[in-house]
């Protein structure tokens, strides 16, 4: 039976906008929800709930002091003169520097991390099991550095909350953007009580360059950390095998307390900043194995959605994943022929990264020892 599932969502939520020209605009987040009531007007499926934006003192769980300061400060349009503009390198890359005014661009950063506190507060005290925060997914943010066009990153707050909260002890973050969770990454790579799976395209190929398979995890939290790159134009096909083969497995084993993913549309056989083959059928796919997993620590999820670079599949692809992290039937229209297939070498390759995640992850996890 289809469940109610919270919608963590505020109009406010368009002002996280780079300005034209910019891949990443705000209008994202006036896009979905229309088409979302569009091809799901039944509200017994889903609830529309509001959040408080991020104190300094929750952004300060993941955040230095001189980088919230800082970034407060730039991105207010009062405050774009000579003194801050020179100063934006030291905590920002250059894709963080807006085309224009930003507005209130750091106020909706702020928003996006409250959705995610809201979002394991219901998911944790069980009033709404799974929870989906529009926005969020904000994986590139780092302690003292933004950049990727994030902010403040979500996913790490919500990991360092569920444990400074709640004393979570077995946390499972998946990453299923196109691109790795490098910002993420860094924040739980000596932790043994976080378990970070990042499935994105082949770092050789793609910002921002890192997320190899070695890359594993230090001290304590050395196996915890899980790189799986797939190769350009990995379809679904790709990604049922790593579900079935390395990361269903590891959550089996992991047992964890909740689950956290984040990504969007980004994967899609048609995004515009990234190369691998996703449909429709695949983002419900992974929308369902996250719901397979959630069943493991009681169905508690939390789901950050905010990537994506065609505003054509954005939309469609958010929704499938949705359905599927909530057993609901939505239309899975694709807007263009899916591209014909190679013979299977991209589908062998996948098999061959397999192969070496297991080899090099075996002696941490007895699941990828077999």
């Amino acid at each position: 039976m289809p469940m109610t599932l919270a919608i963590l969502y505020r109009e406010e939520l368009k002002e996280y906008d780079f300005g034209p020209g910019h891949p990443f605009r705000g209008d994202r987040y006036e896009i979905f929800p229309k088409f979302l009531q569009e091809k799901l007007p039944a509200r017994n499926h889903y609830r529309f709930l509001k959040a408080d934006p991020a104190s300094d003192e929750d952004l300060q769980l993941i955040c230095r002091r001189e980088y919230i300061e800082f970034s407060s400060m730039y991105y207010r349009a009062a405050n774009l003169g000579q003194e801050y503009g020179s100063r934006f390198p030291q905590f920002h890359s250059a894709d963080n520097r807006p085309r224009g005014r930003p507005g209130r661009l750091e106020e909706a950063a702020r928003l996006i991390v409250g959705q995610a506190k809201k979002a394991c507060d219901l998911a944790v005290k069980g009033k709404f099991p799974k929870a989906v925060c529009l926005g969020g997914g904000m994986h590139h943010a780092k302690p003292n550095w933004g950049e990727g066009f994030c902010v403040y990153n979500d996913v790490a707050f919500a990991g360092r909350y569920l444990r400074q909260r709640y004393g979570l002890e077995r946390i499972l973050i998946l990453d299923t953007d196109a691109h790795a969770g490098n910002g993420t990454a860094e924040y739980f790579y000596e932790d043994p009580r976080v378990l970070f799976i990042d499935l994105h395209q082949d770092p050789h190929t793609l910002y921002p360059g890192t997320g190899f398979i070695h890359q594993v995890g230090e001290g304590e939290g050395k196996g915890y950390t899980v790189n799986l790159p797939l190769p350009p134009h990995s379809g679904d096909d790709c990604y049922r095998l790593v579900f079935d083969e390395v990361i269903l497995p590891l959550a089996m084993e992991f047992k964890p307390q909740i689950l956290l993913r984040n990504g969007g549309s980004d994967p899609h056989y048609l995004d515009d900043l990234t190369n691998l083959g996703l449909t429709l059928k695949g983002f419900r796919m992974i929308g369902e194995r996250v719901r397979e997993m959630a069943a493991l620590c009681g169905g508690k999820a939390v789901d950050m959605i905010g990537s994506g670079y065609n505003r054509e599949i954005l939309p469609r692809a958010w929704l499938a994943l949705i359905s599927g992290l909530a057993d609901f039937a939505v239309p899975l229209e694709e807007p263009a022929p899916v591209p014909a297939g190679d013979g299977g070498l991209v589908y062998e390759e996948t098999k061959g990264m397999v192969r070496e995640v297991k080899k090099v992850l075996k002696d941490y996890w007895a699941c990828l020892a077999k």
